[in-house]
């Protein structure tokens, strides 16, 4: 396989929100067993279908937006139809805990079927994010809605090295990593997808994504092609 590596500016643009649909919409199974090893036992994954694109309106700012994906499931040994939910948030946003509510309530009018909600969070800044929406008073509690989450700047890349998973590699390049660090995890990410035994498209997302993330200057491409 050919590991030379060419110059990030010369490729062109992808928004952030495609470039996550694209990776895990083709490597969904994979995302599941790498972050939610339990999840990924219970799932029969012949039967996931991607659902159409949902559009959600913001009742903050009265701006309609898309989910980014929903996936359609069976449990294992089970008739009952799940929905899996997965939100990429590249930005830290006030209430988004609330947020995932409101996708979770919009998406349970449609189908009236068990929701699995899952935000990944991909900023650089490090940040607490909740998994849950709370709705109380004095006098009673409501409800308590909790999520799954994944954030990607608390993941350790070394932790992730020896894994064979595409969607690993791929978000080599999203973990927590020093400047100092980068032309390593190229390496490191060099060696994964060599092991990898995938079509040379999926070889080229996987890539892709990469490098639309971990950018190197000429010095330090040089320094992983020696």
């Amino acid at each position: 396989m050919e590991t030379s590596l060419v110059c990030e500016e010369s490729k062109p643009y992808m928004p952030h929100d495609q470039l996550f649909k694209q990776l895990i919409g083709t490597f969904f199974e994979e995302f599941i067993e790498l972050f939610f090893p339990e999840v990924h036992r219970h799932i029969d994954f012949s039967s996931i279908k991607p659902l159409s694109d949902e559009m959600f309106t913001d009742l903050i700012k009265g701006e309609n937006r898309k989910a980014d994906i929903v996936i359609e499931a069976k449990l294992k040994g089970e008739d009952t139809l799940i929905i899996i939910h997965v939100e990429p948030q590249n930005y830290g946003q006030p209430n988004f805990n609330e947020r995932m509510y409101q996708y979770f309530s919009l998406l349970y009018n449609r189908y009236r079927k068990p929701i699995l909600p899952i935000a990944l969070f991909s900023y650089d800044e490090k940040r607490y994010e909740r998994d849950d929406f709370e709705m109380s008073f004095p006098f009673f509690h409501v409800l308590t809605f909790h999520f799954l989450i994944v954030e990607l700047r608390k993941k350790n890349w070394r932790e992730y090295i020896e894994s064979d998973n595409p969607v690993a590699a791929a978000l080599l390049s999203k973990m927590n990593y020093s400047e100092k660090e980068k032309v390593q995890v190229k390496k490191e990410f060099l060696r994964m997808l060599v092991r990898m035994e995938i079509n040379p498209a999926k070889m080229e997302l996987i890539n892709g994504f990469f490098e639309s993330y971990l950018k190197l200057d000429q010095k330090e491409v040089e320094t992983v092609n020696n």
